[in-house]
């Protein structure tokens, strides 16, 4: 592996600060308003489903485009897979749909939180590497230590979640999460992650203390994975709660990651003297980079809205249709495919491995060996 430059930060200070903790402290704001205007105990105000649900929560779905469908080079890499995925994903949904929509939607809603656990541990993976914490030598407690926290972070408030059924919330409809788990098991999890997280503290003042570098972009991830994820889930047994935590802290720093990945891409090809890209107009400004994902994520919603849910006729124009259960069992899994390719690319895409270059120079690794394998999705 070449030599790749020691940094406390995985982009850079201020644009972790801006992806890992702008997102933590919106979400924090936005309890504190919930709470003073009374939504708190309700579902989220349209204005705000709007901006957070269809502008980051479905919109990231679709930036996984720009990564992959609109890179003639990146697809060209793995042409097979990129087809294949979604392919599978859509024969697979069908299937699920067909034994019952219980069946699909749960497993879509266990999907959907293993992808969401991933990529906080893939933070915290990119950081470490990042940092040159993956390159000490007699410091694979410390690695374990940081995995097992991050992982605390988020499956003991999801323990906590399932021992204290029925919520207020769901993550995607009422009743995709399974019963069943006694509930003293809840707090359990909870106190087994207090002590790791007390043990992880003390490890990185130790750090501080004796003079070694700290990833502080790390600890940024480790810190507001475990406020947020545990104010949305543990604190509050409320919708608006769960979503503004749960939404913000997953897609903004994925926008950014795909943003800032795609203006690398685009940099090398001018160098290179290689043909342009469609993806190469999402990296030349922000906006032009999330106006497509924005109205791509409105059109999918505006499908789910007028053939499935029938919730939200004031922003979704068109007469609210109901295609019977044949073709519902067609027409669901399609307007997931998005979602479920998302999932699943990102076992690929993001891995800092050799086969990544364009991912691992977007945050300063140009180049890798065989043994990498942390990524962010």
């Amino acid at each position: 592996m070449s030599e790749t430059t020691p940094s406390a930060w995985l982009f850079s200070r201020r644009t972790d600060l801006l992806l890992f903790g702008g997102p933590a402290l919106a979400s924090v704001l936005l309890l504190a308003l919930g709470a003073r205007t009374g939504d708190l105990d309700g579902e989220l105000p349209l204005a705000l489903w709007v901006l957070t649900v269809i502008g980051v929560d479905v919109a990231h779905v679709w930036s996984t485009g720009w990564r992959v469908y609109a890179d003639p080079e990146e697809f060209r890499r793995r042409p097979a897979l990129y087809l294949a995925i979604p392919a599978a994903a859509y024969a697979a949904g069908v299937l699920l749909y067909t034994a019952g929509p219980i069946v699909f939607w749960r497993v879509l809603a266990y999907l959907a939180t293993f992808h969401f656990v991933r990529q906080q541990y893939g933070w915290v993976a990119l950081h470490r590497r990042k940092s040159g914490e993956s390159d000490e030598s007699g410091a694979a407690w410390e690695r374990r230590l940081d995995v097992g926290t991050i992982y605390g972070a988020t499956i003991a408030p999801l323990v906590w979640w399932h021992a204290t059924l029925p919520k207020r919330f769901h993550w995607l409809l009422a009743g995709d999460y399974a019963a069943g788990l006694p509930a003293w098991v809840g707090p359990a999890a909870l106190a087994a992650f207090g002590l790791v997280f007390a043990l992880w503290l003390a490890k990185e003042a130790r750090r501080l203390a004796t003079g070694r570098p700290v990833s502080w972009g790390k600890v940024l991830v480790v810190v507001t994975t475990a406020l947020v994820w545990h104010l949305g889930i543990v604190v509050f047994d409320s919708d608006y709660a769960f979503a503004v935590t749960n939404v913000l802290v997953h897609g903004v720093p994925y926008f950014g990651l795909v943003f800032l990945s795609q203006r690398k891409a685009a940099e090398a090809r001018v160098a290179a003297g290689r043909p342009r890209a469609l993806a190469d107009l999402g990296a030349r400004h922000v906006v032009l980079f999330l106006a497509p994902l924005v109205a791509f994520a409105f059109l999918e919603e505006w499908g789910w809205d007028r053939l499935v849910w029938h919730e939200n006729g004031a922003i979704f124009p068109g007469a609210a249709l109901d295609p019977g259960p044949v073709l519902l069992a067609l027409l669901v899994p399609l307007l997931a495919l998005p979602q479920a390719t998302h999932y699943l690319l990102d076992a690929w895409i993001w891995k800092v491995r050799p086969g990544n270059v364009a991912a691992s120079e977007a945050i300063g690794l140009a180049s890798v060996g065989p043994s990498a394998g942390s990524g962010a999705g």
